[in-house]
C-alpha cells in the first residue's frame, strides 16, 4: 500500500510542478497547487506508513504552503485579473480611452491580424510620463532556451481586448533589433 501511495505522490508532485512552471495563468498555477496538496497529502502518508518523520514533517510544512498558493492563485489572484478584465469591459462601454490591464502586456500572444509574431513578456514605462515606450516579444525557442527578444516601439502596437496588435508586417518585424536577454535600450 505504502508504494501505491508513493507513486500516487510522485506522479502528483511532477503533474503539479509542470502546472505551476508553465506558468500558464492564475487559474492553471491555482489548480497546480491543489494537485500539489494531493501529492503532500499523500506523502504524509507514505511518511506515516513507512516510518519516515523527515518526509512526514516536510509535507505537513508543504501541505500549509499549498493551501497558501490556493488561495493565493485561486482566490487573490483570480479576483485581481476578474477586477482588470471587468474594468476592461466597461471602459468600453463608456465614453473616453478604453482600458486594459497593463499585466496583458506580459503575457499575451502578439501577431498582426491572424498571425502570431510571438508573445510579450515585458514593457518599459516612462516614470514621469507614465507612457509606455516599447514591449519586448518573445518568438521561437522552448522554454525560454534559443529564443529571439525583439522591441516594439509603443506607437506600433495596439490592444483589442486581450489581444495585442503589432501595426507591422513580418519583414518589418523581423528587421526590429534583437535585444540581449539582460540588455535592453534605456530609451
Amino acid at each position: 500500500m505504502a508504494d501505491t501511495v508513493s507513486w500516487i505522490a510522485t506522479a502528483a508532485t511532477i503533474i503539479a510542478a509542470s502546472m505551476t512552471a508553465a506558468n500558464l495563468g492564475s487559474r492553471i498555477t491555482g489548480y497546480g497547487f491543489c494537485v500539489f496538496l494531493v501529492g503532500s497529502l499523500a506523502w504524509i502518508a507514505a511518511g506515516l506508513m513507512t516510518g519516515q518523520p523527515a518526509l512526514l514533517w516536510t509535507n505537513i510544512v508543504l501541505t500549509l504552503l499549498n493551501v497558501f498558493g490556493i488561495w493565493r492563485w485561486l482566490g487573490r489572484q483570480a479576483k485581481v485579473e476578474e477586477g482588470a478584465r471587468s474594468a476592461a469591459e466597461v471602459s468600453h462601454e463608456t465614453p473616453g480611452e478604453s482600458l486594459f490591464p497593463v499585466s496583458l502586456l506580459t503575457k499575451a500572444a502578439a501577431g498582426n491580424g491572424n498571425r502570431k509574431l510571438g508573445q510579450c513578456i515585458d514593457a518599459m514605462v516612462g516614470c514621469r510620463t507614465g507612457q509606455l515606450n516599447y514591449i519586448v516579444i518573445s518568438e521561437g525557442g522552448v522554454a525560454g532556451i534559443g529564443e529571439t527578444l525583439r522591441r516594439v516601439p509603443w506607437r506600433d502596437v495596439s490592444v483589442d481586448g486581450e489581444d495585442v496588435r503589432v501595426k507591422m508586417d513580418r519583414r518589418a518585424f523581423d528587421r526590429l533589433e534583437i535585444l540581449d536577454r539582460d540588455q535592453w535600450p534605456g530609451r
